[in-house]
């Protein structure tokens, strides 16, 4: 499901302090496993059947292809944990469904006025999704988009179109009672960048044609592996041990690496996981991102010569999937000096680079390798609850709370003055 390989060259120069940081790691877990009454109105995504149960995963389905059935272009607004699973999953599986476009993630006049313009003579659902219906991009870009439903629609069909993701309660509550919009609800125990598995993600996911079944199978596994597995074997416990090992001996920058394009948008959500759940009090590894082999030309300058403050973690894909073959074909004659390569598979190049890159890179820096069969529902629901895991586990080596992010509420306030906010 998920292999993760660690670099015991580097761990083995200090055996004592590694085996030590096991142990409070396996501590750790012990006490996560049990239950920590600290954290407990923000778990609900540590059992996934709570929010991804089979009830939920069916009813979800339904609604998926009744959208597709109706609609062009499903519209989805939210940023960060709002959006970021459900992009990340759909960019890498393109399955044939209604087209997911992506708006309410910034401030740009451009990109929402091109968007409109995209949209006409488009058949188009919206979703909001905002736990906290206070948040401006979102806010800002349902208000625009709303209205433009209301307009070309008119208000009684535009209602139906219309869906929206937020706390019970809440003010977008509210404003779907009055407007006749479905209203779901984003779960109250589980901030937006641990949503991916209920409904935040797992709708637009549906819209989009991904099968959420095997998405939420693959979640489930991995949490029956990372709940039973012993700390020697925990591969969520090891990483996390790994993480902050390296961090109190200096190397503050974890690069996440792939050589598969299909992940950039995995990375804009592992980096928020991250980022806004280690990097309070001072403390915290600062997540970067390498997509691979393209970036080899630039990153990998640093990676190799520079500041020796990284490590780095390769997500890598064992098999090829559908669509993950194409054979370089004869050319002799024409001297462009490739000829090396006739009848070889781009995979088994990208293979090849991959083996080379990490051999080069291990030589400078501590590069670990987490390793999932192939590119599918199964191996990212798997990935979401992997890393999620791991980050609560690391959150908790370093003594910050996994689940707040007081910093991102700083800069709303002066937002929010400097707006007039009542």
């Amino acid at each position: 499901m998920v292999k993760l390989t660690l670099p015991d060259q580097w761990l083995g120069e200090d055996l004592p302090g590694w085996e030590a940081e096991r142990k409070t790691a396996a501590d750790i877990l012990h006490r996560v496993r049990g239950g920590e009454p600290e954290y407990a109105g923000d778990l609900g995504w540590f059992r996934t059947r709570t929010w991804a149960g089979d009830d939920t995963l069916e009813r979800l389905t339904a609604l998926g292809a009744e959208i597709r059935s109706k609609a062009d272009v499903f519209v989805l607004i939210g940023v960060g944990g709002s959006n970021n699973a459900a992009r990340s999953v759909i960019r890498a599986l393109a399955p044939q469904g209604a087209e997911v476009v992506y708006t309410g993630n910034s401030l740009s006049p451009h990109a929402l006025g091109s968007l409109l313009e995209r949209l006409e003579g488009r058949q188009v659902y919206l979703n909001c999704i905002a736990k906290n219906f206070e948040t401006l991009e979102p806010g800002a870009a349902f208000r625009v988009l709303r209205l433009w439903m209301e307009r070309r629609y008119g208000p009684q069909e535009a209602a139906w179109r219309i869906l929206c993701t937020g706390t019970p309660g809440s003010p977008l509550e509210e404003l779907c009672t009055r407007r006749g919009y479905a209203f779901l609800p984003f779960p109250t125990d589980i901030g937006g960048r641990y949503s991916a598995l209920s409904n935040v993600g797992l709708l637009p996911m549906a819209a989009a044609g991904v099968d959420i079944f095997r998405l939420a199978d693959g979640a489930r596994r991995m949490e029956a592996l990372l709940g039973e597995a012993p700390p020697e074997e925990n591969p969520a416990l090891l990483y996390a041990a790994f993480r902050d090992y390296l961090s109190r001996r200096g190397c503050r920058v974890e690069l996440l690496s792939s050589f598969e394009p299909r992940l950039r948008w995995f990375y804009k959500w592992w980096e928020q996981l991250f980022a806004e759940s280690e990097g309070k009090d001072g403390k915290g590894i600062f997540p970067v991102t390498g997509e691979f082999s393209e970036e080899l030309h630039s990153l990998g300058q640093f990676i190799q010569e520079g500041f020796p403050m990284l490590f780095e973690t390769f997500l890598d894909i064992a098999q090829q999937g559908p669509g993950d073959s194409l054979v370089i074909p004869p050319d002799r004659g024409t001297g462009d000096g490739f000829d090396y390569l006739e009848g070889m598979d781009l995979w088994d190049i990208g293979r090849t680079a991959f083996a080379a890159t990490r051999r080069a890179h291990g030589e400078h820096l501590p590069c670990a390798v987490l390793e999932i069969p192939r590119l599918e529902e199964e191996s990212l629901g798997a990935l979401f609850y992997f890393f999620q895991f791991a980050c609560y586990l690391s959150c908790r080596l370093a003594g910050v709370n996994p689940f707040d992010q007081p910093g991102v509420e700083a800069y709303k306030r002066w937002m929010f003055q400097g707006l007039h906010k009542p």
